[in-house]
């Protein structure tokens, strides 16, 4: 993708519900895009969030905010995929999958028909999955499709670390891999306290009797931060649409970020015909690489088995859609 300056940097977010439209009012407030459209099946929707955007204009960097229609595709930077059904009384986690799908090969299809050269990130759940099925869809290479991941996972480690430890989060690196799901887990291998690995810190921070025990309390918080939220409030939109506002200036200002993004592997970490949240470095054109980090045995097999789960469902809605 030619990196033209005098191309505006449009953001096309499909789906303007919750999430979608929390996304466009972080992005709106970042200066990064220069044109920022939705789109929705419901058109009401849809035009309801513009308005209600495009009225706070005077108060962020200057943004052209718009419905989104079909064309749209054709020239954007980077297209943002929210959209996705909500499980029905009754219905399977199958069932509400193969209708997921559906909506993922809908939108992936007119995007692939408009010729767009935009990145395409997906967010709809189950993240992983709906990755690797639009990437398979598209037939683009890899990089362009990706997926959310577990890098909002990573920030609520690095935020449940910086409360435990008493230090300011910006000084804390960490990483959860996997399956944006039960499957994740936390890379203590990969974890530092203002560049001091961690088993470092806590011998020298004496603040728990016994840090095993604290890390296996801070990383299972983590698996279950969603759940809480959801009990309380229904579902999750603030901390996510600031996630995806980081992954977006990765890519519509080439920063070469490393963000643990959903990518289809090709071989990394043993693994093959899979998506899901691995450290990657984010450019203008996507997934510039996947680092293949050393990861030590037992982070190894979590991912093995994270990967090993996820391949299992794709395989059962492989089996569905031919039966």
């Amino acid at each position: 993708m030619n990196d033209d300056p005098w191309r505006p940097r449009k953001v096309v977010i499909v789906g303007a519900g919750a999430v979608g439209s929390t996304f466009a009012y972080a992005l709106a407030q970042s200066g990064l895009a220069d044109e920022i459209t939705l789109r929705d099946a419901n058109h009401e929707l849809a035009m309801g969030q513009v308005l209600d955007l495009a009225h706070g204009q005077a108060f962020f960097p200057s943004v052209q905010i718009r419905e989104a229609q079909v064309a749209d595709y054709a020239d954007a930077r980077m297209i943002v995929i929210t959209a996705g059904a909500k499980q029905r009384p009754c219905e399977s986690r199958l069932d509400l999958l193969q209708r997921n799908v559906k909506i993922i090969h809908d939108i992936v299809d007119e995007i692939v028909l408009q010729k767009s050269p935009a990145v395409v990130l997906i967010v709809s759940n189950p993240v992983d999955i709906l990755t690797y099925i639009a990437h398979k869809r598209s037939g683009w290479p890899r990089g362009r499709i990706i997926g959310s991941g577990t890098v909002l996972d990573s920030a609520r480690f690095r935020h449940l670390l910086s409360q435990h430890c008493g230090v300011d989060v910006h000084n804390v690196h960490a990483y959860i891999l996997g399956e944006h799901g039960d499957s994740e887990f936390a890379a203590w291998s990969m974890t530092n306290m203002a560049g001091m690995p961690i088993e470092q810190f806590c011998r020298l921070c004496l603040k728990c009797d016994d840090w095993q025990a604290a890390r296996r309390k801070v990383a299972d918080e983590v698996k279950h931060s969603a759940y809480h939220i959801i009990d309380y409030k229904g579902a999750t939109w603030f901390a996510v649409g600031l996630a995806l506002t980081q992954i977006a200036a990765a890519i519509l200002r080439n920063q070469h970020g490393v963000f643990t993004v959903s990518s289809v592997l090709e071989g990394e970490f043993g693994l093959n015909g899979v998506s899901l949240g691995v450290p990657c470095i984010l450019s203008r054109n996507g997934v510039e690489r996947v680092l293949q980090i050393t990861l030590p045995p037992d982070e190894q097999s979590a991912l093995v088995k994270s990967a090993a789960i996820l391949r299992e469902a794709i395989e059962q809605l492989e089996l569905a859609v031919t039966s």
